[in-house]
């Protein structure tokens, strides 16, 4: 504690979609290994900044808010513009839909701009469902 200057870890290279450049970060997630990754809102990814990288890799497209990754390096990102919460297994060029679809009801099964996301140790999804003003929570099964 104490100190006044902190150390960049990701962008710092103005605001731009280059793979050393953020676009209006939203949300981080770091893993074990000091790995950053950011929901890169306005570039519609997510970047991958390994620890002491000075470019960033991008494992994921579309509309992300909310991120989180699990041991296994599989990433589950709160995909807003799409209404729904995706996941991609390390090494997939493909995500699956693991909540909600395409849709703007306020059914409970579905999700109108999810923002935020977070796992608790039994492996329940929490969702905070942004534009519905609620937070729903899901029963997975993580993989740790």
């Amino acid at each position: 504690m104490g100190e006044k200057n902190g150390t960049v870890v990701a962008g710092g290279h103005g605001r731009g979609a280059g793979l050393n450049q953020l676009n209006k970060p939203t949300y981080i997630f770091v893993d074990r290994q000091q790995n950053v990754y950011v929901s890169d809102t306005w570039n519609h990814r997510v970047v991958k900044w390994n620890k002491d990288a000075t470019e960033g890799i991008v494992v994921v497209r579309g509309f992300p808010r909310g991120l989180f990754v699990d041991t296994m390096e599989t990433i589950y990102v709160a995909d807003y513009g799409n209404h729904r919460v995706m996941c991609w297994p390390k090494g997939a060029t493909k995500g699956t839909v693991i909540v909600g679809e395409d849709s703007k009801e306020e059914d409970a099964s579905e999700l109108y701009r999810p923002w935020g996301l977070s796992f608790d140790q039994q492996g329940q999804l929490y969702v905070a469902d942004h534009s519905c003003h609620r937070i729903q929570r899901f029963p997975l099964q993580m993989t740790n």
